[in-house]
């Protein structure tokens, strides 16, 4: 098992010191690193941060080419934040770093809930990580571009991680119908071209010209985030059971994000293979 809970203790004895119980009940932020294998077998540290105030969880790694990852789980709204960013490549005029967000609905039982996650704690923190469940790639067409000023609306986090990003926020209409029937302005999104079933717009690999747009594709993992709680059970003097939570599920799961860029230069890592 690869973490244990501070919870449990509580529910199964009466008599918990006051200093746990403190340091539960004034958790309201706290942040756990675990070493984690990548799918090409590099080893990097993962941080995970829980927030039971806002209600949100944040999950960043490096990459082994040194993009660095963040994804954010908005629980209060129901909203969650890819970003990635990308080392650039200077030699072909790029600059020193380039910034993807991605913004998605954010289904239930995705990922274990923030409270559920700030109070976890590992056995052994130098042990490296792979995932029980190995989960497939999710294809995702982001066909709206999201207005940074105005982002707030769908989630506050959006200000702070995807700044840098600026022109390359991204959405999908699906989701955007969604939150327009929730109430949030139609303002905050703008159509982008079509990326699928056209002949006008030419994938990012067949495109040679780097000032002309195409349909890009990029691609990540979350190599190892907990998923699901599990459940124990324990029996009180009288014999009978009563379950609490012991641990989590670990599960890795890949994403594909396609989008219309206005030049091929911001879609360079796209190539013909």
């Amino acid at each position: 098992m690869f973490a244990r809970w501070i919870l449990p203790v509580s529910v199964r004895s009466n008599r918990v010191p006051v200093a746990l119980i403190l340091l539960i009940s004034l958790s309201v932020c706290s942040e756990l690193k675990v070493r984690v294998r990548l799918s090409d077998g590099q080893i990097t540290e993962e941080t995970l941060e829980a927030d039971s105030e806002k209600d949100s969880i944040t999950v960043e790694f490096k990459q082994g080419d040194g993009t660095l990852i963040t994804f954010v789980a908005d629980f209060k709204r129901d909203v969650k934040i890819f970003r990635s960013l990308i080392l650039g490549e200077l030699e072909r005029g790029q600059s020193q770093y380039q910034a993807l967000c991605f913004v998605t609905r954010l289904s239930h039982n995705e990922i274990i809930p923030s409270e559920s996650m700030a109070r976890l704690r590992q056995k052994n923190p130098h042990a490296i990580r792979s995932a029980e469940e190995r989960r497939g790639v999710e294809q995702l067409t982001m066909n709206m571009a999201v207005n940074l000023s105005k982002a707030w609306q769908l989630s506050t986090h959006i200000h702070n991680m995807c700044s840098e990003a600026q022109e390359s926020i991204y959405a999908r209409e699906q989701d955007v119908k969604h939150w327009l029937d929730r109430g949030v302005e139609g303002s905050v999104f703008e159509i982008l071209p079509p990326t699928v079933d056209t002949t006008e717009l030419q994938g990012c690999p067949s495109t040679r010209d780097l000032w002309q747009p195409c349909a890009c594709s990029y691609s990540l993992r979350l190599e190892w985030y907990p998923c699901l709680l599990k459940y124990c059970r324990s029996r009180d003097a009288a014999g009978r059971s009563s379950p609490y939570k012991c641990g989590i599920k670990s599960c890795s799961k890949g994403y594909r994000f396609d989008y219309y860029v206005p030049r091929r230069q911001l879609c360079l890592w796209d190539e013909d293979t």
